[in-house]
C-alpha cells in the first residue's frame, strides 16, 4: 500500500567516503574522503562507526541543527547488531530506532521518518547508514587478507556514510513511500547480489505503477541503490517481461566506481546509495534540474550462516517518492 507523507522534506545531507571512493568520478561531491580507510581507528569497525558519525555531525552543521532539534534517529549498517551505528551515533543523544534491511536500509530509514513526521509524531528525524568494505567482507565472505578471488558478478562493498535530515524545510519533499515485500529468486551466490536483489526492485516498482496508475515516462529518473551492472540489467528485464519499459534508469552502484577502479559489477552497501543519492542525485532536485524521481534502496537478506547452510538468499526493496517543491517566502 502506497502511504502519503506530503510532510516530510529533506532539510540537508552530508557524505563521509573512503579513499577508493574519494578517487572515483564523484570525487568533488562528497563532504568527507578519509585517506586509508581507517577514519583515525584501530579497527574496520570502529572505522565504520566514525565514519558515520561524520556524515551525521556534517549534515547537522549543514543544517544548521544542534542534536537536541532532532526528535528521532533512524540509522542502520551490515554489521552484527547494527553495531556501526550504535557505537557511532552515540555521543549525540537523539532518541534511536536501529534498523536492519541490509543494503535498503536509507530508503526504509526515509519511509519511516516520513511516515512518523506526517502523521504528528515527529517534527525533525536524521537518518542515517553505512558500510565499509574490509568490514563487510570480513563478516560476510573473507577477511581481505586472506586474498579471496572476486567473480566478474562481484560488487565492491562501499566505504561510506550517509546522513540525513529530514524536516520541514528544504526543496525536496517525501510525497509518498511504498514499503517492499520480500522475494526469494532462488539466488546462493554470495559473489552476485544484483541478482539477487533485482527481483525485489522489479517487484516494488512493478506493484508501484500498479496501485498509482503511473508508469515510467511519468518520471525523470528511477534510481536503484546497488543492483550493479549485472542486476540492473535484470531488473529492466524483468519489469519489460510485466510491461514496462524503464528507460530512465540509473543505479548508485554503477556511479560510484570508474571503469579504471576494478569495481567489477560497481558498487554495493548501505553506504552506496546513501553517498551517491545525496552526493550526486539530491543537489540536481534541490535545483530543480531533477523534479519528479522514484527512489528504492534494495537489500540482500542473508548472513554468514543463512549461506554457508545452503539457503537462498532472499532481498527487499523499499521507495520513495521525491518531488522539487521549493518552498515560497
Amino acid at each position: 500500500m502506497i502511504v502519503k507523507t506530503n510532510g516530510a522534506r529533506i532539510l540537508s545531507f552530508a557524505a563521509a567516503v573512503g579513499k577508493k571512493e574519494g578517487e572515483g568520478p564523484l570525487k568533488n561531491r562528497f563532504d568527507y574522503i578519509d585517506t586509508d580507510d581507517r577514519f583515525g581507528m584501530e579497527t574496520w569497525e570502529k572505522a565504520e562507526s566514525e565514519c558515520t558519525r561524520l556524515a551525521l555531525s556534517l549534515a547537522l552543521s549543514k543544517a544548521p541543527l544542534a542534536p537536541s532539534d532532532i526528535d528521532l534517529l533512524i540509522a542502520g549498517d551490515l554489521e552484527n547488531q547494527c553495531v556501526a551505528s550504535c557505537y557511532g551515533l552515540l555521543s549525540f543523544e537523539i532518541p534511536y530506532l536501529g534498523i536492519y534491511g541490509a543494503c535498503s536500509n536509507l530508503t526504509e530509514g526515509m519511509a519511516l521518518g516520513a511516515m512518523l513526521i506526517s502523521g504528528g509524531a515527529a517534527r525533525r528525524v536524521a537518518v542515517a547508514t553505512s558500510s565499509h568494505n574490509c568490514a563487510a567482507e570480513r563478516q560476510y565472505r573473507n577477511p581481505i587478507e586472506y586474498g579471496g578471488q572476486r567473480p566478474p558478478t562481484a560488487q565492491w562493498t562501499v566505504t561510506g556514510a550517509g546522513g540525513y535530515i529530514l524536516g520541514e524545510r528544504g526543496n525536496v519533499r517525501i510525497t509518498d513511500c511504498l514499503v517492499g515485500v520480500v522475494q526469494d529468486a532462488a539466488q546462493k551466490d554470495i559473489a552476485n547480489m544484483g541478482a539477487a536483489m533485482a527481483p525485489a526492485a522489479a517487484d516494488t516498482l512493478l506493484r508501484y505503477f500498479g496501485e498509482s496508475g503511473t508508469a515510467a515516462k511519468d518520471y525523470d529518473l528511477i534510481i536503484t541503490g546497488d543492483l550493479g551492472i549485472h542486476g540492473s540489467e535484470m531488473f529492466k528485464y524483468i519489469c519489460a517481461q510485466n510491461g514496462y519499459e524503464v528507460g530512465n534508469h540509473a543505479d548508485c552502484g554503477k556511479l560510484m566506481y570508474g571503469d579504471d577502479q576494478d569495481a567489477h559489477m560497481g558498487g554495493s552497501g548501505c553506504g552506496c546509495i546513501a553517498t551517491v543519492f545525496g552526493a550526486h542525485f539530491l543537489p540536481h532536485m534541490e535545483r530543480g534540474k531533477l523534479t519528479n524521481v522514484l527512489l528504492m534502496a534494495t537489500g540482500a537478506l542473508m548472513n554468514k550462516d543463512s549461506v554457508t547452510q545452503g539457503q537462498n538468499i532472499p532481498s527487499v526493496a523499499h521507495l520513495v517518492h521525491l518531488m522539487y517543491d521549493p518552498q515560497r517566502g
